[in-house]
């Protein structure tokens, strides 16, 4: 499925793969399609340059090993990480590969690089972000795994003690998946804030112990619900924008930690006095950064749980009209996996 213009996909034939040394060939058996791609369709992000095969959150079975492979034989199921890392800048030798300064990401063309991704009968990844998958993990879940990790890394950006009250800005997908981590983390209250309701609902679903209905235009209303009788320590921000996140400042606890995970604008307004006079400690959280292995065991034990957040499965020819009825935001889409 090939990004050719400006909301523009079609389904071509290309050449199969190349498989380099140290490179993994799948055959793709499920694919999201992420927030980010949707975003990106229109060209306005920068970051989906035509022509382009989109798709970052995959699984698939390895149809192929390139020279020097060793952890992977064909028929092997798997799935990878959306970065691809060089492991030899000083940001990936202190563990820190989201941060590469070579990086590359799956599916994803701007100024710096071109990286076909996952909307295809095939893809080519290297080995080092390739991960093995359970048996007991299904491949259209399995295609949610990039997104949990995303989740994951949000909430070890400020570790918390067990039992903190945490607050959560946004119940969409990664809104949702913050919530389960904290969960399987040890997280004491739980609230969730949305506009939509049947977010809301979803977020109870996940994990939420309390749920608030916003009006995302007044954060001070939603601070003064979350601070009657509840001190909240770390907020996470799913959103991206202004009203979103100064609901996150607005709401935390004095001495408190805001994680921005929210990406949907370049520029939001900040409430800079409430950060300074209240001493808050913000953290941006960019994908995620070893928390793969981690995500894949809260999968296997049913710690974490995607089937509620897919919405549909389709076939890869399907896909432009998926497209067109998630960036049109039609109701109740949440996440649609593509089966190529």
């Amino acid at each position: 499925m090939l990004l050719t213009g400006p909301r523009e996909l079609g389904l071509v034939d290309l050449p199969a793969p190349v498989v380099g040394a140290g490179e993994v060939l799948l055959r793709v058996s499920a694919c999201g399609i992420c927030g980010s791609d949707v975003h990106g369709y229109d060209l306005s992000s920068g970051r989906r340059v035509p022509p382009l095969v989109m798709g970052h959150e995959a699984a698939g079975v390895v149809a192929g090993v390139g020279p020097g492979v060793a952890r992977f034989a064909e028929g092997d199921r798997v799935t990878f990480d959306s970065t691809v890392f060089c492991g030899e800048c000083a940001n990936c030798r202190a563990g820190r590969t989201n941060l590469c300064t070579a990086r590359e990401v799956v599916g994803v063309s701007c100024q710096e690089f071109r990286r076909h991704g996952a909307f295809a009968e095939y893809v080519s990844v290297p080995e080092r972000i390739c991960h093995h998958l359970p048996d007991e993990i299904p491949m259209e879940h399995a295609a949610m795994i990039e997104a949990v990790s995303v989740a994951a890394h949000a909430v070890s950006r400020a570790p918390f003690a067990a039992g903190a009250a945490c607050l959560v800005v946004g119940a969409g997908m990664i809104g949702a998946l913050v919530v389960q981590v904290l969960r399987a983390r040890g997280a004491g209250e739980i609230v969730s804030v949305d506009r939509d309701a049947s977010r809301l609902e979803l977020a109870r679903r996940c994990g939420a112990t309390r749920t608030i209905a916003v009006d995302a235009a007044d954060p001070h209303a939603v601070a003064r619900e979350v601070a009657d009788g509840l001190e909240v320590s770390h907020v996470y921000e799913a959103v991206g924008t202004s009203p979103a996140v100064g609901t996150a400042i607005e709401a935390v606890a004095r001495g408190g930690h805001v994680t921005l995970v929210g990406n949907v604008t370049p520029l939001v307004d900040l409430p800079l006095q409430a950060v300074v006079s209240r001493e808050l400690t913000l953290y941006g959280s960019a994908a995620s950064s070893g928390e793969f292995p981690e995500s894949i065991e809260l999968m296997r034990t049913g710690q974490v749980d995607v089937t509620p957040l897919i919405s549909v499965r389709a076939p890869l020819d399907e896909g432009p009209s998926w497209f067109d009825r998630l960036y049109s935001g039609e109701p109740g889409l949440m996440k649609v996996v593509l089966e190529p």
